[in-house]
């Protein structure tokens, strides 16, 4: 598979890309523990947004499997999970870390995924009223069984990565999570490596 586009993406930052209907991106985690957040809506002119209760509720669990897709609010397919070369979990119940979670901790003007989803968004020439809930990929919060939900470190290990498949003309938004007073990205966030592939003939 052709490589056509490829972007470091740094600590506590995030970016846009465009995917046209069959193009593929992997997402790899080049240092290991390091969370990212992902983010899609269409540009083929009928608006929607990846919707992580849409997802959840049309293939009735937590997270796809390889094969499964994330759909979009109008419930149609948007991207499709092709591969995954990480041990996992990944996320879809945590919003985006965001200035208020940093607020409550004690932290003024500190970089979050949800800030750097609109600046992403804004670069792009689009404006979206309201943060959607993103895919969190190599993020280690399943719940327990009592129902409590607790984000431990990542486990991922340096090099692993998912590869997904666009299902519709998309931009595409993804973050290196910002949660550096917590163990969510282990001991200190990192970069995020992301590769825009040619679709598949």
């Amino acid at each position: 598979m052709q490589e056509t586009e490829r972007t470091v993406i740094p600590p506590q930052s995030g970016h846009a890309f465009r995917l046209a209907k069959g193009q593929q991106l992997r997402i790899t985690d080049p240092k290991g523990a390091q969370v990212a957040d992902l983010w899609a809506f269409s540009t083929d002119g009928n608006l929607d947004w990846l919707s992580a209760s849409q997802t959840r509720d049309i293939i009735e669990r937590l997270f796809p499997t390889v094969g499964e897709s994330f759909y979009g609010m109008s419930g149609e397919k948007l991207l499709t999970l092709v591969e995954d070369a990480s041990p996992g979990p990944h996320d879809m119940l945590f919003p985006a870390c965001n200035p208020a979670l940093y607020r409550r901790a004690g932290f003024e003007d500190h970089p979050s995924c949800a800030a750097n989803l609109h600046k992403a968004l804004t670069e792009a020439g689009v404006s979206f009223p309201f943060t959607p809930d993103p895919v969190d990929f190599f993020q280690n919060s399943l719940p327990a069984a009592d129902g409590t939900l607790v984000v431990a470190a990542s486990i991922n290990p340096p090099g692993a990565y998912v590869r997904l498949r666009a299902e519709r003309d998309l931009l595409v938004i993804v973050t290196a999570c910002s949660v550096d007073h917590h163990p969510t990205n282990g001991d200190a966030c990192t970069e995020i490596e992301v590769e825009v592939l040619a679709a598949e003939d």
